[in-house]
């Protein structure tokens, strides 16, 4: 079973941590590009650098261009897709057919249709294949039946899917309540995520018209745009097993840690899958997904209609664990560490390291003018040196439970 497993790379900081963690590929682009304009960090400089990692390290790195472009982006996309083929891109992503004539006009790169194009069934996918396109990033709407039945169909063109991360409510994320509510264009990366907010509506009869009766999901509101998180750990062999071939994270704008937790839970899934003890590895990987925020997780459509309770009904994710900070080199003094969250010696703790996750304590704690007993993370880019019962590589990351 041939499969790859996609990282989003918010910046090429998250890009490095996600290929030491697994992936096999990762995809960003220009934040002006991206449908996550606030949180994307890629200049043209950095994308080439992150580019260029990626061929290094035998692995692959994929360009979006995921707007959907009006007239006056049209001079400017074309320029710079012809910049950005020059790094040498394995694929470009995009939904939009204009910046896709683009890519064919101007370059042979690969092109990988986005989840944008909200493609649904067999014949739309054998429409973009005869237009050149390598592989289609399907729908999240469709059931395991109607990707099997695609793969049937055109079996001679890759298939990818989203296997975990946060869901829009709209249909593959085609959304316009932003724009409408707060002027910013989800589909020019600017999304507001109204879908995420608390409402409290109300509904008027109509034989008596100025009586509004609230409609509550419970005493706080209702959140009835609120998706919960996608999470497919679980099914990765029925997806590899109908054809799908890319196995795709959502969370450009997600921390490194999520990048580094998501990455080698799948990594470890697949490792267990080829290895033929997956459904024992399962549980342990499964709470290892609950180990970052999120919002309770669902299968979404992939194993038919969508069910009652697919709304989460809180606007603050769940929240387990804390991570305490990501070790950046083994230094005489300890493992020096750019801190996130507050420490004490005597904490127990886990590190998460690539393939492994190691239970530890702290034993002691540095900063720059000696030993203290808590490392407190009140300014940014805080650093100290800690030791711990064993030696962890660079990148490895340390976390504690809550409570």
């Amino acid at each position: 079973m041939k499969s790859e497993l996609i990282l989003p790379a918010g910046d090429l900081y998250k890009a490095k941590i996600a290929y030491i963690y697994g992936a096999d590929a990762c995809y960003g682009g220009l934040a002006k590009y991206s449908l996550r304009k606030a949180e994307v960090d890629f200049d043209f400089y950095t994308l080439k650098e992150a580019i260029d990692l990626a061929h290094s390290l035998g692995k692959k790195f994929y360009v979006t261009f995921n707007i959907f472009a009006h007239n006056y982006n049209l001079e400017k996309i074309e320029e710079d897709i012809k910049k950005i083929a020059a790094f040498g891109p394995d694929a470009i992503i995009a939904s939009d057919p204009g910046i896709i004539n683009f890519v064919r006009e101007n370059s042979d790169i690969p092109i990988h249709l986005s989840t944008q194009a909200n493609t649904t069934n067999w014949q739309s996918v054998k429409f973009w294949k005869d237009l050149g396109v390598k592989r289609i990033v399907l729908a999240r709407e469709l059931t395991i039946e109607e990707i099997t039945e695609i793969h049937d169909k055109v079996p001679d063109i890759e298939l990818e899917v989203f296997v975990h991360g946060a869901m829009c409510i709209s249909y593959s994320g085609r959304c316009l309540l932003s724009a409408i509510m707060t002027g910013r264009e989800a589909n020019q990366g600017d999304c507001a995520q109204p879908c995420r907010w608390l409402y409290k509506g109300q509904i008027e009869e109509r034989l008596r018209p100025g009586e509004f009766f609230p409609v509550e999901e419970d005493e706080k509101g209702t959140y009835i745009f609120n998706s919960k998180d996608l999470r497919l750990i679980d099914h990765l062999d029925k997806l590899l097993n109908v054809g799908v071939t890319g196995l795709k994270v959502e969370g450009r704008n997600k921390s490194e840690y999520y990048v580094a937790v998501i990455a080698n839970a799948y990594r470890s899934a697949l490792e267990a899958l080829k290895k033929g003890h997956y459904k024992e590895a399962l549980p342990e990987l499964l709470e290892e997904t609950e180990k970052i925020n999120y919002r309770d997780y669902t299968t979404g459509f992939l194993l038919g209609k969508a069910k009652e309770g697919e709304v989460y009904p809180e606007r603050v994710q769940i929240r387990k664990y804390n991570l305490l900070g990501v070790i950046e080199k083994n230094e005489k003094t300890g493992a020096k560490l750019l801190t996130r969250n507050q420490f004490k010696v005597g904490d127990e703790v886990e590190v998460l390291t690539p393939g492994e996750v190691f239970s530890d304590k702290i034993l002691d704690i540095f900063d720059k003018n000696g030993q203290v007993s808590i490392a407190n993370p009140g300014t940014k880019d805080h650093i100290v040196w800690v030791k711990l019962e064993k030696k962890y590589p660079k990148f490895s990351m340390i976390r504690k439970r809550i409570g």
